[in-house]
């Protein structure tokens, strides 16, 4: 549907909503479940040729004639170590990036990165309606409140600096009333900090602007190719978005695929994921 201007007092989007906002505007998008976006697009891989190799890490690789050379470790009580040859390596590890460039690869000037922690609570639901809100903050950015599940809602989320191992993030007190006091300046029954009923973050590798404000950096991806002579090439993605992955494949192959002596169309706009086309 097209983009509508709303009378909060009339719809019922404005039901849980104070009296006090009386304008607000709707538009319409797209609705995913991320973690079955991922296993598709893992199986769609495979379908087309790719080797998916969960629970493993590349621990090290180093260029040797022409080629990479890696070392892949697979984790758990019984994993099992394996050497592999590449014709070209892509770092997409996302927070990781810049570790693995520098303890993996060995690059002596690896991508500058800022890391940004966003958090995330569920409380108990908060509206009937089905629609999703976007809230504006006293600082100028934007809260959401989504339906989450059945019986709850999903919000969302803020922009930090961070430091450390990105698998250990985790929301804190400040983040979590922040969270709450912002959904609080709109709704009637506002959620509190011991409302939450459930915590995650997620850490964002951005690239490295040198904005002091974590709000401010470009939230865009950057593609660096390292193609030195008659060696194989690295490619380095900084940033990059789920919502975004599949033009930024696109992206990444159109820089990849010259230094291999290789082209593809463009691919993107009319592809399938497995059982799309039922």
């Amino acid at each position: 549907h097209r983009t509508e201007r709303l009378d909060l007092h009339q719809h019922g989007a404005g039901t849980p909503l104070k009296d006090i906002y009386r304008r607000g505007f709707a538009y319409f998008d797209c609705w995913a479940d991320d973690a079955r976006l991922v296993v598709m697009l893992g199986r769609d891989a495979a379908d087309h040729g790719a080797t998916i190799l969960t629970r493993t890490a590349c621990v090290a690789a180093h260029r040797q004639d022409g080629l990479w050379q890696a070392r892949l470790a697979a984790h758990g009580p019984h994993g099992t170590t394996r050497s592999i040859t590449a014709r070209a390596i892509a770092n997409v590890a996302g927070p990781w990036v810049g570790t693995v460039g520098r303890d993996v690869i060995g690059q002596i000037n690896p991508p500058r990165v800022r890391l940004v922690k966003g958090s995330h609570i569920v409380v108990p639901r908060l509206s009937e309606s089905s629609s999703a809100y976007i809230l504006q903050a006293p600082d100028r950015r934007v809260v959401f409140v989504l339906p989450f599940e059945r019986n709850y809602s999903l919000i969302g989320t803020t922009d930090i600096p961070f430091s450390g191992d990105p698998a250990k993030a985790c929301p804190d007190a400040d983040e979590i009333r922040y969270l709450c006091d912002a959904v609080g300046r709109y709704f009637r029954a506002p959620p509190r900090p011991e409302d939450v009923v459930w915590r995650f973050a997620g850490v964002r590798a951005l690239v490295d602007d040198g904005k002091a404000e974590a709000r401010r950096i470009s939230r865009d991806y950057a593609l660096n190719l390292d193609t030195p002579p008659n060696q194989a090439p690295l490619l380095t993605v900084i940033g990059g978005k789920l919502t975004t992955h599949r033009s930024l494949a696109e992206a990444a192959l159109g820089r990849l695929l010259p230094a291999l002596g290789l082209s593809a169309a463009p691919w993107t706009r009319g592809a399938l994921l497995p059982g799309g086309d039922l």
